[in-house]
């Protein structure tokens, strides 16, 4: 049996009554990009802090290859740490800043100069030694945070919302750099943050935290594509919920009834449901079709046009169904019904069977 490279199994942190985690379990590959996504609050940030040792958990184990770390000193784990605000001496050089980890550890003079300029090297940050944290960018700074927490080859280097403080195009040009430097180190990451995209882009897989549990592990287009909770859903992409009730439901399929008495079938449920319980039908706004006849029966939908936004590449429409659940559909640049669409238009909507799904209402 192949002993796993990352475990983290039943992590529980309690604050008096307060659950920041609850039972948090997940395996991590060795040089995997894993992401803890979710909103402040959820439980990533302090599995992170217990994962550095910053915090101890209430109950639960972490191994690396198979050996507990929990007993381990923060200091002695060998463990990166990337933070939001970059941390870095203000009294220090930057070349001072990055030595500092290899200092520490009572390296020699001459392999701190060579992991100090291979470090700066991999982060773009050539000839920056002698420069001071105050008089570079806030994304200079970050990158030599990042040089800092690489210089002594950690196996696993974690990242708390290391991007949050940066400009968007800031943000995504360090993103990239960060996904580069991942692919030539081959490092194992630990990511957390708040922004959907910047997950997307940069992980191999994505864990979505709420209310201090993993909800669902996947890659991107595997949560986006098959959520396995209304949560996971509603969070990962843009998504319209239109309220009905359960009709004919068959194993994990299920037909819907919508309050003006419109129905729609073979939707896969999520659940298990019985008739009569009130759902909602999760549709993302690039999977729905707009036309001006009604589909098949049990496949479409009458909306009326409330709104439309060019928005170069695609354009939105706002729209809402006969009993009035707002929801927008998104059509491609050059779609025949764009330059015929105005507010007021009367329209139907219809999806394949595979882009919709049916949540159970809490």
């Amino acid at each position: 049996m192949t002993v796993p490279y990352l475990q983290i199994d039943g992590i529980r942190k309690l604050y008096g009554d307060v659950v920041a985690t609850d039972r948090v379990d997940l395996t991590i590959a060795e040089g995997e990009f894993m992401t803890f996504l979710g909103p402040s609050g959820s439980g990533k940030s302090t599995t992170l802090y217990i994962l550095a040792g910053f915090q101890d958990p209430t109950a639960g184990d972490i191994r690396l290859r198979g050996q507990s770390i929990l007993n381990t000193p923060s200091h002695k784990r060998n463990i990166g740490m990337v933070f939001q605000r970059y941390t870095l001496f203000p009294h220090l050089s930057v070349g001072e800043n990055v030595a500092f980890p290899l200092r520490v550890r009572r390296m020699g003079s001459t392999e701190i100069a060579e992991r100090v300029k291979r470090a700066l090297a991999l982060v773009r940050l050539e000839g920056f030694e002698d420069r001071m944290p105050a008089n570079m960018s806030g994304g200079q700074q970050q990158r030599v945070a990042l040089a800092r927490a690489l210089v002594y080859d950690p196996p696993v280097l974690l990242m708390d919302e290391p991007l949050s403080a940066l400009d968007k195009k800031l943000r995504e040009e360090i993103q990239f750099e960060i996904r580069r430097i991942h692919q030539e180190t081959g490092v194992t990451i630990l990511y957390v943050t708040h922004d959907q995209e910047e997950a997307l882009r940069l992980s191999d897989r994505i864990a979505i935290f709420n209310k201090g549990r993993i909800e669902q592990v996947g890659t991107g287009p595997e949560l986006y594509a098959e959520p396995a909770t209304r949560f996971v859903a509603d969070f990962i992409g843009d998504s319209a919920f239109l309220p009905g009730e359960l009709s004919d439901v068959a194993g994990q399929r299920t037909g819907l009834r919508f309050p003006d008495g419109t129905r729609v079938a073979a939707v896969p449920l999520h659940g298990q449901g019985r008739a009569g319980a009130k759902a909602d039908l999760m549709l993302r706004p690039e999977r729905i079709e707009l036309d001006r006849a009604p589909g098949p029966d049990g496949a479409t939908l009458p909306v009326t046009v409330e709104d439309l936004t060019f928005l170069g590449n695609n354009t939105t429409v706002s729209a809402r169904t006969a009993w009035g659940a707002p929801l927008t559909v998104r059509l491609n640049f050059g779609h025949p019904l764009t330059g015929q669409l105005a507010r007021g238009s009367h329209l139907h909507i219809r999806w394949a069977p595979e882009a919709a799904h049916a949540f159970l209402r809490e």
